[in-house]
């Protein structure tokens, strides 16, 4: 087990102590097994994805089974295994949420942009309806893609920022994912508008040490009136 497996399963575990960590090793396997020859973009084994996908949910808080079908979400789509696969070793719960996340891959084919973005947000709702967990793993795959979106042509990069800015964003904010919605606005903007984004970076940067150089001082003062005073507190900004 790598690194990357481990966090997974500390992070389920210290949301959920009694997790049956077995049930995350058997699919870590299987997703091994479906995706062993396959590559990102990037040049990294194709199961480095599911696995970042399930230690973003992990990390929200998920449960076993949201977080063995972030792992083998892509099976059915683009391996040899099929869905049938997935249930005979994993059981009909996972493999529901499996088969949500794929019919939310699959976008359908309307007239203009904005019927397909109606569309895609329809098929959010009926998800969320049906078990807010499919959504959840859409939205963690969602991340991890914008995360590595480098390794894309640029046009197919901004069409997935588009997409991301105006669907993905929104719902994580619509259900209360704030750092999901505030990372996913970033990495789109940045993907949009990378002149902007690099010039408000920096000042944002000036910005930033300068306000640490402000607290740092504000700290001293205020150890020094407590020592002064006799009193003993830890501070910390």
């Amino acid at each position: 087990m790598d690194a990357a497996e481990k966090r997974v399963e500390q992070e389920l575990v210290r949301h959920h102590p009694s997790a049956d960590v077995t049930l995350i090793e058997a699919a870590y396997r299987f997703a091994r097994e479906a995706h062993e020859s396959q590559k990102r973009v990037s040049g990294e084994p194709y199961v480095t994805h599911p696995i970042a996908v399930a230690q973003i949910l992990a990390e929200l808080g998920l449960d076993v089974a949201a977080v063995q079908a972030a792992l083998l979400h892509d099976i059915p789509e683009d391996t040899d295994f099929s869905l049938g696969d997935v249930e005979e070793r994993f059981g009909a719960e996972v493999a529901r949420l499996v088969d949500g996340v794929t019919k939310l891959s699959k976008f359908g084919s309307a007239r203009t942009h904005e019927e397909q973005q109606a569309e895609n947000i329809r098929k959010m709702f009926l998800a969320m309806a049906e078990d807010i967990r499919v959504v959840l793993i859409k939205l963690a795959d969602r991340l991890h893609n914008m995360r590595t979106l480098g390794g894309l042509p640029l046009e197919k990069q901004q069409r997935i920022a588009h997409q991301t800015a105006e669907i993905y964003a929104p719902l994580a904010e619509r259900l209360g994912i704030w750092q999901i919605k505030w990372e996913l606005e970033d990495l789109s903007f940045k993907a949009l508008q990378p002149v902007a984004y690099r010039t408000l970076a920096a000042q944002l940067e000036t910005h930033r040490r300068e306000r640490e150089s402000y607290v740092q001082r504000s700290m001293d003062v205020l150890r020094g009136a407590l020592e002064a005073a006799g009193i003993k507190a830890e501070i910390s900004g």
